[in-house]
């Protein structure tokens, strides 16, 4: 599930172009990670879209289960980007900080783990709020030049505040 493996890259230490094309596939595939986030924060619905791919999973039910929630499964670009920029719009402030980034890369395949922490501000009153930590476990796909997102699964290590503040009651 989560990449562990002892060791960052996997090209050769004596194959320059190997290591480089690797380098840049890793650069690119944390990219899509970076993209997810700040295209919450920043409400920019063409950022935030450009992480995914057309037909992508979103899992945040293991995360959510944590206090109680059950939300459903988000399949497709479209209804993943419409489904929580409609959910923050305008109601909740977020910042996302993405740390730990372990890959591993298949071909035009590749795994994603990373630890984000996810700070979420009622707009209306900063009071409420709900501060996560989540483990993200990631599969992406080559698309181009850049990776996109194909799958993502959020769990969740703690959680301090208001889920109210993720969620409208």
């Amino acid at each position: 599930m989560y990449v562990t493996a002892d060791r960052a890259l996997s090209a050769p230490a004596d194959d320059a172009d190997a290591t480089l094309r690797e380098l840049r596939d890793r650069v690119e595939i944390v990219d899509a990670l970076h993209r997810f986030a700040l295209g919450q924060d920043l409400k920019d619905r063409d950022l935030f879209a450009s992480a995914f791919a057309a037909d992508a999973e979103l899992d945040f039910a293991p995360a959510a289960a944590k206090w109680g929630a059950a939300p459903p499964l988000m399949t497709g670009r479209d209804a993943i980007v419409d489904t929580i920029l409609a959910l923050f719009a305008g109601r909740v402030d977020t910042t996302h900080q993405v740390t730990n980034a372990r890959v591993a890369i298949d071909g035009d395949t590749a795994r994603l783990t990373a630890l984000v922490e996810a700070q979420h501000l009622l707009t209306a009153d900063h009071r409420v709020h709900a501060l996560l930590k989540n483990p993200y476990d990631v599969e992406l796909a080559r698309d181009g030049g850049r990776w996109v997102i194909t799958r993502m699964r959020i769990d969740n290590t703690w959680l301090t505040g208001d889920p109210a503040a993720i969620f409208a009651p």
